[in-house]
């Protein structure tokens, strides 16, 4: 599987990002400080679990062998055909369904296991909701 796609299937799959603001992220948005690798999606940056750590410290690596002249000096993570362009959406999609991850419903199921993940909500914030009739 082309290392690009399988990035980009990770930070779908992993952050429930939408391919069009996988495209738009540059190489500075990513972080290695040879112990981890972050990628700012927001504040704070959102560290990437190993393998895939790994796996976007070898895909910034094959950049320089990019097919293009003008994407190995591009500043887009996912550089485009066009010099100083990122990739299109519609490209980056098409890369990910080649390797069985469908954007939509990978970002779906993503976002639908981080609900599953997050904290249930506190009990106190509903102790004041009664079903008792107000006095009177």
């Amino acid at each position: 599987m082309p290392l690009r796609a399988r990035v980009a299937a990770a930070l779908v799959l992993l952050y429930a990002q939408p391919v069009s603001r996988i495209g738009r992220l540059t190489i500075n948005d990513v972080t290695d400080d040879q112990t981890t690798v972050t990628v700012q999606l927001g504040d704070p940056p959102s560290p990437l679990p190993e393998p895939v750590a790994e796996l976007m410290r070898a895909y910034i690596l094959s950049r320089q062998h990019l097919p293009y002249a003008s994407s190995r000096s591009s500043h887009w993570l996912f550089p485009g055909r066009q010099p100083g362009q990122p990739m299109n959406p519609v490209s980056l999609q098409t890369h990910l369904r080649e390797i069985g991850v469908p954007p939509q419903r990978g970002r779906a199921s993503a976002i639908r296991q981080l609900v599953l993940q997050a904290p249930a909500p506190s009990s106190r914030r509903h102790s004041a909701i009664t079903t008792r009739p107000p006095p009177g």
